[in-house]
């Protein structure tokens, strides 16, 4: 009886933690770069002496790579990634990934994001852009150019993130391995005057989250029966009935 518990509970600990990652995927379905946290969960199976039982465990998050959809701004610094990469920008938690590509310029003509943090190049460096010497056009990899000569170029960075990260911002994240700049990846480019909108897919997250909640509620239930078996044997045994 007390290993149903047990089970029980490690389901609810995953159930919540799930519960968390779609309730923050909902609030995001209209965060520009947003990407969907998922979560992988496995058996962990444990031996009692007489039979193997199967717990769940809490579970490894992971993004979505599924591309959102792309809008059309217009917008000369408004930029979007074709592809799996990322941006890099100088945030006060550390160089940071995002595929939100909504930038400006300071009067010091540093290219910056709406936060205003330093946008970098595949160096790492923050990029500046003489906001005086024309129009800003941008290549397919990322190089910018101003009267047809290149000024800078837009760092595009890969990511692995099976060793773990952490969000940073709405549509932020740290990786926990360092990142590598993109390197000769016909797959991966820049489109210029559109932005990427969250990949998140509102009526099937609202759908699990509904069915999650519910799962949640049934084993709730579950366990509040068991604990009241539990006290009722008890008091049996111990001979107060």
């Amino acid at each position: 009886m007390e290993t149903g518990l047990y089970v029980s509970l490690s389901s609810q600990i995953a159930l919540d933690r799930r519960l968390t990652t779609l309730a923050d995927n909902v609030a995001n379905a209209n965060t520009v770069g947003f990407r969907a946290t998922e979560i992988k969960f496995n058996d962990v199976v444990a031996n009692n002496g007489k039979a193997k039982i199967a717990f769940v465990n809490e579970g490894n998050e992971y993004l979505s790579t599924r591309n959102g959809g792309m809008t059309e701004t217009n917008g000369m610094l408004d930029f979007a990634i074709r592809g799996e990469a990322w941006f890099a920008v100088q945030t006060p938690a550390g160089q940071t990934l995002t595929r939100d590509g909504r930038f400006t310029l300071t009067e010091n003509g540093d290219l910056v994001t709406l936060n205003g943090y330093p946008v970098l190049d595949a160096g790492g460096a923050p990029i500046q852009i003489d906001g005086n010497a024309g129009p800003v056009k941008i290549s397919a990899d990322g190089q910018l150019n101003q009267n047809g000569q290149p000024i800078a170029a837009l760092g595009l960075f890969e990511a692995d993130l099976s060793a773990g990260f952490v969000r940073a911002g709405n549509s932020g994240i740290i990786p926990t391995l360092a990142p590598e700049p993109v390197v000769d990846r016909m797959d991966v480019g820049v489109a210029q005057g559109f932005v990427e909108e969250s990949n998140v897919n509102p009526i099937s997250e609202m759908t699990q989250l509904i069915t999650v909640t519910r799962a949640f509620e049934s084993i709730n239930s579950l366990l509040q029966q068991s604990e009241s078996s539990i006290d009722n044997a008890i008091k049996t045994l111990g001979g107060s009935r």
